[in-house]
């Protein structure tokens, strides 16, 4: 009974690597191998603790991963969840998951702009390859979060 554990929900996400990028972008290496860019500014931005990492490039360079991987560290102590790490990087859409909302909701390239709030043009756009403003991605993940749950 001692060696049993009760495991409730996803498992922690995990961090292998991390390096500092410029404008407070890092290059994440996940456990599983995947890596990613992402912009650390919002959750720098986010609290007042981060104060110096938002002006200090040379602190905002320290950036290493933790003990267990379970948050990236700076040399003054300042500390970031890879939880909220990995948040911040579900916060972007790709085109070909643009086109897979679109599929989902059933809409069509006026229906998505009108629901959006955008241009038709833009629409077609970001199903080809233009990069998807983190409004329009947020906005859509609502929207098929939304429909799976009321669907």
């Amino acid at each position: 009974m001692a060696d049993e554990f009760i495991v409730v929900g996803s498992p922690l996400p995990r961090i292998a690597g991390a390096a500092a990028q410029d404008r407070r972008f890092a290059e994440i290496t996940w456990a599983d191998g995947s890596v990613q860019v992402i912009d650390l500014a919002p959750a720098l931005s986010s609290h007042r603790a981060f104060i110096r990492l938002r002006s200090d490039d040379r602190l905002f360079r320290t950036l290493k991963v933790s003990e267990f991987g379970d948050s990236v560290v700076w040399d003054d102590g300042s500390e970031l969840s890879a939880v909220w790490v990995r948040d911040l990087a579900d916060s972007g859409l790709e085109n070909a998951e643009f086109r897979d909302a679109m599929d989902k909701l059933s809409m069509s390239l006026d229906g998505m702009a009108a629901r959006l709030g955008i241009a038709r043009r833009l629409v077609a756009d970001y199903r080809k390859d233009k990069p998807i403003p983190k409004t329009v991605a947020l906005a859509v993940k609502y929207l098929v979060e939304h429909q799976r749950k009321t669907g």
